[in-house]
């Protein structure tokens, strides 16, 4: 069950943008993409917060006091039905940022993003980022950008829930994850990735051992290693590569 955040705090103070706050290395590739001058301003106002395994960033139907520019790990954006249960439509990992309806003006958030894997974030109030959008023009594109973006990687998710396999869903969803994290292995319970897949734990259990019979990934409690990349990607629906090509048009349109 996801809990509210409690986070360790990082005092800010401006540094150049490839160190972030108090000498920690900036990852999040939004602010590593803005000028100089944006990026000390954002620094100003943000401060680095660990994010801990399934807390709640953002909760649905709730005003927004708070977004997050991820820097590691990896956050999970949920629709919640009104009995509970809940399905990923999106993954949110270096590349992006959690809040994106603060950035057209809304101030309640339609779903829940909560950690899935721990990591970090620069964390800036509602009223700060609507001060900094106005200031700060190359920011507001990118965010505008990494909007669509989103959007495109959520509609192409809600289509792979309803007509692909269990397997090759579970294999798309370890390849965007690996994407994000990187490294070969991403920590997770068969539970909470049957949350995340909307399917039953019995269902995640039997696509599991599909992958791990076949050499591609292996699994022990509480973590998945990916152990043949290219097979995985091979195993996946098309919606995996669908969403490579998507991701690299909106980096090469955003240059």
């Amino acid at each position: 069950m996801a809990q509210k955040s409690s986070y360790l705090r990082f005092k800010p103070r401006a540094k150049p943008p490839s160190l972030g706050v108090d000498g920690h290395s900036m990852h999040n590739e939004i602010l590593l993409g803005l000028p100089r001058k944006e990026c000390e301003a954002m620094l100003e106002k943000m401060e680095l917060l660990e994010m801990r395994t399934h807390e709640v960033l953002n909760e649905m139907g709730e005003p927004i006091g708070q977004c997050y520019f991820v820097n590691s790990g990896l956050a999970s954006i949920l629709t919640v039905l009104s009995d509970g249960k809940s399905v990923e439509v999106g993954l949110v990992g270096k590349e992006g940022f959690v809040g994106l309806p603060l950035v057209v003006g809304l101030t309640t958030s339609a779903t829940r993003a909560v950690t899935q894997i721990a990591g970090t974030a620069y964390r800036v109030s509602a009223p700060d980022l609507s001060k900094l959008l106005r200031t700060c023009p190359q920011l507001e594109k990118k965010l505008n950008r990494y909007s669509q973006a989103f959007a495109l990687q959520a509609t192409q998710v809600a289509a792979c829930n309803r007509l692909h396999e269990v397997e090759e869903r579970l294999a798309r969803w370890l390849l965007m994850s690996q994407d994000r994290i990187g490294g070969n292995q991403v920590p997770l319970t068969q539970e909470f990735l049957a949350h995340m897949l909307g399917t039953r734990r019995a269902s995640v259990t039997v696509a599991a051992g599909i992958l791990q019979k076949a050499g591609l990934i292996t699994y022990t409690r509480g973590a998945v290693t990916i152990m043949h990349r290219g097979n995985l990607e091979d195993a996946s629906c098309e919606c995996y590569e669908i969403l490579v090509n998507q991701s690299r048009n909106w980096k090469n349109e955003s240059r």
